[in-house]
């Protein structure tokens, strides 16, 4: 009987679109599942959507929806994403779900039984988009410490759970247990910050708002966030408190719950507390994986800096997104996103090593034998090398997958694939089929590097899925276990391979930045109808232009930016400060003609990044004739800072 493995992802919230840092979430949680499979486990891989809450309730309102049609069109397109990152999970809940909803009404009910709820009154200072409530001191800058956001105060009667019951008890299952908490740092930092200070009991029902599973003995109440959210790991399985399902019996605790950095504490804290009040074993770990930066800046709408999932693989194609998100993202820090660190990653991995090592290996048995793998007859010192190599980065990479460090892992692979490289260069197959005499050893050579193929292709397989499975296709191998890695030649002799054809083909990056860059611009169009026009353009209302801030502005600075023929970079003086601004003008204007002229600019325009530089404004440009720009200059005698009306 295979050993069983039980793994979740967070529940996505459902109050917008995720971007593609949420989604680095299930691509790292479906690598690992997937792994797991291909060792032999019996895996249930878990996902689904939050739905609750008063931020939802208020977008539906001012969309004029009500909240469960918003949650269905939100929980639709996060699923639709999952399932465009090619994730295998077992089960997607929604915590609308009708079942859900019922043993959620029983915890809270059992646990207010036994004394663990109570009722009283909660006056404090509330974040709505994280939906939680905070003391003065933990505010940053009189703002939310985990978004910035306003928070408002706030007095309702609430139920409370008595989470210092149990903090002792907690302390106790964590030193206990020093594998609960990664990384290792994460763990300090819930010592530190949030168990020894003490804790607090915590909120576990609000009056405020509807849009929630209510208390079924108290009904103007509804259940807050973290009964609601976090029990979906046992509901989905089966829990009842009257009662559990086979599938809860089998696969519970979980052994790994995957989530973001931002909502450990809740699963390292508020979680295990209350599976101690249900009397229910904990989960055995809890992996806090870090942020997908957007640059050197967390991914933010209203900065404009935000990337999503379906547009990328519309530019690269899924597994080149898996694999930069699995290879980029270190295990305990920060990882980086951008369009040009994209593209090279591209070229560098994918397409030259990678996919060159592929093609060229498949190309070279056909053109030598007539595409068929014949054995290996004529070994040599120089091959004792690639089989070490081959065998220790497979060993490498379960190690570093089992701890789940995917980008380690990764490197074993492609460092696999460098060497493989390097082999051929070593060997020099073009040279051998020139002598009859040196055909056994071109067998051989043809051999070891098909081989080290089938390595590659085999532990691509929970990271790569369609690459890996193209990988095994065109060598033709029979052979494609796990299990097999741990011996190197496995490859079946006098089997045929399958047509050479490119894995990833090399990109053009400026070509790329520009392509990207206008379906940018036509995707932000397409989101902005028009609405009734003159030949004038779109008819607004006074109060429409009084929105529009435009300021005389100096230009201080000014230089092209890189890799592009369009676009120029100003530094601005509005009179309050320097700002950036990127504009589509270097055909007009070369920018030792700009530095020192005052402008008018659009200083309100939400900032957009522009072949990765961002742009804070826009400059005013009039057409003039056929491919004709000239920029509107103001009198010098005019103070920057000036507002134009």
């Amino acid at each position: 009987m295979n050993p069983k493995f039980y793994i979740t992802s967070a529940i996505a919230y459902t109050s917008r679109k995720p971007h593609i840092g949420n989604t680095y979430e299930i691509v790292l949680t479906d690598a690992i599942a997937r792994f797991k499979r291909m060792t032999g486990y019996d895996v249930f891989f878990l996902t689904g959507t939050d739905e609750h809450g008063q931020k939802i309730e208020e977008i539906a309102k001012e969309t004029n929806i009500t909240p469960k049609q918003y949650v269905d069109k939100v929980a639709g397109e996060i699923r639709n994403i999952w399932d465009l990152m090619n994730s295998s999970y077992d089960k997607f809940i929604r915590t609308t779900d009708d079942y859900h909803e019922k043993v959620v009404q029983k915890i809270f009910k059992k646990l207010y039984e036994q004394g663990d709820i109570y009722k009283s009154e909660y006056e404090g200072l509330y974040c709505i988009p994280c939906e939680s409530f905070f003391t003065e001191t933990q505010l940053k800058d009189g703002c939310c410490p985990d978004c910035g956001r306003p928070v408002k105060t706030t007095k309702e009667e609430a139920y409370f759970f008595k989470m210092s019951k149990y903090q002792d008890r907690l302390m106790k299952y964590i030193e206990e247990n020093p594998e609960f908490i990664q990384p290792e740092s994460r763990k300090r930092e819930m010592i530190n910050n949030f168990l020894k200070p003490g804790l607090q009991d915590l909120c576990v029902s609000r009056t405020s708002f509807s849009w929630g599973i209510p208390v079924d003995f108290d009904p103007k109440h509804v259940i807050y966030v973290w009964i609601d959210a976090l029990t979906n790991y046992i509901t989905a399985l089966g829990y009842d408190p009257d009662g559990s399902g086979e599938l809860f019996q089998k696969y519970w605790p979980a052994d790994v719950h995957v989530i973001g950095k931002d909502i450990l504490r809740f699963h390292t804290i508020y979680w295990p507390i209350i599976l101690m009040a249900l009397d229910v074993p904990l989960p055995k770990q809890v992996l806090g994986h870090p942020w997908l930066l957007s640059g050197q800046d967390k991914m933010s709408k209203s900065k404009g800096n935000v990337m999503y999932a379906d547009d990328l693989v519309s530019y690269f194609g899924v597994d080149a997104m898996r694999y930069y998100l699995l290879n980029e993202m270190p295990y305990a820090q920060d990882g980086t996103i951008t369009y040009e660190n994209i593209i090279a990653r591209y070229n560098s991995d994918l397409a030259n090593t990678l996919g060159n090592l592929v093609n060229r290996t498949v190309a070279m048995v056909h053109k030598y034998f007539n595409g068929e793998i014949l054995p290996s007859s004529d070994s040599q010192e120089l091959d004792k090398d690639l089989i070490h190599t081959a065998l220790e980065c497979a060993k490498g990479f379960e190690l570093n997958m089992n701890q789940y460090k995917t980008s380690d892992a990764l490197d074993c692979v492609m460092n696999l694939a460098r060497r493989s490289n390097k082999y051929i260069d070593e060997t020099m197959p073009w040279a051998l089929a020139k002598e009859e005499s040196s055909k056994p050893r071109l067998q051989t050579v043809l051999y070891n590097l098909i081989e080290s193929i089938r390595f590659i292709g085999i532990m691509l397989s929970p990271i790569l899925p369609q690459t890996s499975e193209e990988i095994l296709k065109q060598i033709g191998a029979s052979v494609k276990t796990y299990e097999s890695l741990s011996d190197f030649g496995a490859t079946t002799p006098n089997t045929m391979v399958g047509i050479a054809a490119p894995l990833f083909n090399r990109l053009d990056e400026a070509k790329k930045l520009e392509e990207i860059e206008t379906a940018i611009e036509k995707s932000t169009a397409a989101q902005n109808p028009k609405e009734q026009e003159t030949p004038e353009g779109i008819v607004i209302g006074i109060e429409d232009f009084s929105k529009i801030s435009l300021k005389v502005a100096k230009i201080i600075e000014c230089e092209k930016v890189e890799k592009s023929d369009k676009l120029l970079k100003l530094i601005l003086d509005d009179g309050a400060g320097t700002r950036q601004v990127v504009s589509g003008i270097a055909s007009w204007y070369a920018p030792s003609d700009l530095i020192g002229k005052k402008v008018i600019i659009v200083a309100n325009l939400k900032p957009v990044k522009l072949r990765g530089v961002e742009s804070n404004g826009m400059i005013l440009a009039a057409d003039c004739a056929k491919n004709d720009v000239k920029v509107i200059f103001v009198d010098d005698a005019i103070p920057q800072g000036s507002k134009i009306r």
